[in-house]
């Protein structure tokens, strides 16, 4: 990867790791489905109405059920029941192997030996939290955000699908040739995917928020809500998703998914770090050495080996 996009992949990590503080101050005010669903009812208006829809096909609708619909409602509804907004962060980049893996099965990009003993490593982080759960990490908790990163992992490889086929042609159906086009095509369409997605991912959030939370849908709930509640809504609208996951999915386009997604597991250092500056959780010894592992398992899949043949994708 280039230095621009090392620093721009650095820069989302930090976004989603202070995302987690934020969310946690959302839920003081507004029900995790509902939170969600209000989430993406402003990422998708007024964008919606300004960018032209892409082709509504499977590969759009896994990527927004995916990494909206099933990544952020258990998410949200894991520190709903009590996952401390660092452990979740640390525990979703289960997604990071799960990506990887799936690339290699669905897209043929081939995986080194290094990244496979990286991803081993990064799992012994992970599995030091299931040893410890209770507390910050209760077990329902821990349930929801292995099924949330299962979500965003199919949601990734939908996203490069996607955006690898928007940004071949142009709106005309032409090939781009030159590097500024192709940039110019790649971040429209990441931008056009995150908002219709979003706005698929509102109406099945809003419909199940409506069933599953029939009595938070009051108008007390939203007069009631506290600033800082709603000043949180905004970062995770404006910052976290619309930039964020445009820039995520940008990237993705432009770089092959071993090489982008080993940097997500910054986010759990950055998250990590907000909570406790931001909402008193407590660092225990097994929190800093899951962080370790992790860690190590992201320098592992980062460092460069001899790849194998690439496989046909299926």
């Amino acid at each position: 990867m280039t230095p621009i996009y090392t620093a721009l992949a650095v820069l989302v990590t930090f976004i989603w790791g202070v995302n987690f503080t934020f969310i946690a101050w959302g839920l003081e005010s507004f029900p995790p489905l509902m939170l969600t669903a209000l989430r993406f009812f402003f990422t998708a208006v007024p964008l919606v109405f300004l960018l032209k829809p892409p082709k509504f096909n499977r590969t759009l609708f896994i990527y927004a059920i995916g990494t909206f619909v099933m990544q952020y409602a258990f998410v949200f509804t894991a520190m709903h029941l009590g996952a401390s907004a660092g452990l979740t962060a640390l525990l979703l980049q289960v997604q990071i192997f799960i990506t990887v893996l799936l690339a290699y099965f669905i897209l043929g990009e081939a995986v080194s030996r290094m990244q496979i003993i990286g991803m081993l490593v990064g799992v012994l982080g992970l599995s030091v939290i299931a040893l410890n759960l209770g507390g910050d990490m209760p077990l329902a908790g821990f349930v929801c955000i292995l099924i949330a990163a299962i979500g965003w992992s199919f949601g990734n490889i939908a996203s490069k699908q996607v955006s690898t086929q928007a940004t071949q042609q142009g709106s005309d159906g032409a090939i781009i040739s030159s590097n500024t086009g192709k940039n110019k095509a790649s971040a429209l369409s990441a931008l056009t995917l995150v908002v219709w997605g979003g706005l698929i991912a509102c109406v099945i959030l809003t419909l199940s928020s409506l069933i599953f939370e029939t009595e938070a849908w009051q108008l007390a709930t939203f007069t009631k809500a506290s600033l800082k509640s709603w000043l949180s809504l905004g970062f995770i609208v404006y910052i976290s998703t619309l930039i964020g996951f445009g820039l995520w999915a940008h990237l993705l386009s432009q770089n092959t998914a071993s090489k982008v997604m080993p940097f997500a597991l910054l986010v759990p250092v950055f998250g990590m770090t907000t909570s406790v500056l931001f909402t008193g959780e407590v660092v225990q010894w097994w929190k800093m050495l899951a962080m370790v592992l992790i860690l190590s398992g992201l320098m592992l899949a980062n460092m460069k080996m001899k790849q194998g043949r690439k496989r046909q994708p299926i």
